[in-house]
């Protein structure tokens, strides 16, 4: 069986942002192949840990993906603040005699941006809406390797890394089955350290903030890149609270026009046509008229990372440009209009060196800069009795189940399939046990489990 096959027999995912199966990604013939090692979220510890501590096996990873793709080069690209990471990478790549060559880059946000990466190593801009192939790079996050790894082994993607820091007694990077509960993962942290918090799935910047309630219902899956606890009353959380009518009428009020959201954007940084301050303004003029989808400044929304560098860290007035724009793009893609792509070649703008934002002063104007300064992290490992495994953990389809009420499975085994000319991934299971189907999920509860 060759790689491609390999890994979707596996079921392995992109283990960040919207789980892009990689059987389709990595069909391709680059010049170039990336591991992300920027860990582009503050707080986040998960690929600095991997590259510490499994720096062989994600080498080998590298390795097996280089000689699939017939890569011209191959790199590792992580901030140059990551110390003990590169040495242990440089050891790793010494040990394998590795072609393998290691980027280094300054810590700025968002460092960990495909796009931004892309840039910062080989001086090529992906175009507006375009992904990293359209310039002959493909791009994969250190834990996403480490399953491609696995998979050359006929090892099926089951289990995640995950940080879980914030308000928590011991912040800890852990190692545990897809489908265990966020419960369970704060209980493994000490447990929150106040009594009013609230969870951010993911990072402090681009990540999902919910109620404590909510948070104690859902389930890490092959996506879950960390678990957040922040005070309720926190600017991460209060920011997520507004509503649009709220947002637009501030803009409306208080809206300077000084254009540093402009300014800091990363991707107008990389020359793209997107402005923020000109999307401001038109949208505090005139809110939410579906005329203003014929204007081209409003469809540019649709090529915004999301990054939030311009709420966040740019607005002096403490705006929600990245929020508006995020609305913006549902809408669009709602309404089937599509950002139309040209043939125009794109350069970065010449002073971007000089605009690009310090991560540790981006997690101060988050309001999380106590918990950017923690430098010791916990490793566990826990695998709990029962575990919830969603269909439904990757872009494309959801999987179908091929087991059935009741069916006794074994920890590995495939339990749901993606169907027939989709897109998407296979499920295996993350412990062995009796399932139990629910409309979006299986669930598998260990023999004495409760």
């Amino acid at each position: 069986m060759d790689l491609l096959n390999k890994i979707k027999d596996a079921g392995v995912v992109g283990c960040g942002g919207a789980g892009f199966p990689t059987h389709i990604k990595l069909n391709a013939k680059p010049d170039y192949f990336i591991i992300n090692g920027a860990e582009c979220e503050p707080l986040l510890h998960t690929d600095r840990y991997i590259m510490t501590h499994l720096a062989d096996r994600l080498i080998a990873g590298a390795d097996a993906i280089c000689r699939e793709l017939s890569v011209r080069e191959g790199y590792i690209a992580l901030k140059k603040t990551y110390r003990e990471e590169i040495r242990a990478l440089e050891d790793a790549i010494r040990r394998a005699g590795s072609a393998m060559k290691i980027h280094t880059m300054d810590s700025f946000y968002p460092a960990g941006d495909e796009q931004v990466i892309v840039y910062e190593v080989t001086g090529r801009v992906v175009p507006p809406s375009g992904i990293p192939l359209d310039v002959g790079a493909v791009v994969d996050n250190a834990a996403t390797v480490l399953a491609v790894n696995d998979a050359v082994h006929g090892i099926p993607f089951t289990e995640k890394y995950l940080t879980v820091t914030g308000e928590v007694r011991e912040p800890c990077v852990l190692k545990v089955p897809v489908g265990t509960s966020f419960r369970q993962c704060i209980e493994l942290a000490g447990g929150a350290l106040c009594d009013r918090a609230a969870v951010v799935s993911g990072g402090p910047m681009m990540g999902k903030p919910m109620t404590w309630e909510a948070a104690m219902d859902s389930l890490v899956t092959k996506t879950t890149s960390g678990i957040l606890v922040l005070k309720e009353s926190s600017a991460v959380i209060r920011n997520s609270d507004m509503d649009m009518r709220h947002m637009l009428n501030r803009a409306k009020s208080a809206c300077i026009q000084c254009s540093f959201c402009t300014s800091l954007c990363p991707r107008h940084l990389l020359g793209h046509p997107l402005k923020p301050h000109m999307i401001m303004r038109k949208m505090s003029a005139v809110g939410d008229s579906e005329a203003l989808f014929e204007d081209p400044d409003i469809r540019q929304a649709s090529i915004c990372c999301e990054c939030g560098i311009c709420e966040v860290y740019a607005c002096p007035m403490g705006l929600n440009p990245r929020r508006i724009n995020s609305m913006l793009k549902a809408e669009l893609a709602r309404a089937g209009i599509r950002y139309e792509r040209d043939q125009a070649e794109y350069r970065a703008d010449p002073g971007r060196e000089y605009r690009k934002c310090p991560t540790k002063r981006v997690a101060a104007r988050a309001g999380v800069l106590p918990y950017y300064e923690i430098s010791s992290f916990a490793w566990k490992e826990f695998v709990p009795d029962t575990v919830e495994i969603p269909l439904k953990m990757h872009i494309g389809t959801a999987s179908v189940p091929i087991v059935e009420n009741g069916a006794c499975v074994q920890k590995d085994q495939r339990i749901a399939v993606c169907p027939e000319g989709k897109t998407g991934a296979d499920i295996h299971a993350s412990i062995g046990g009796t399932v139990a189907l629910t409309e979006h999920s299986v669930r598998i509860r260990a023999a004495g489990g409760r």
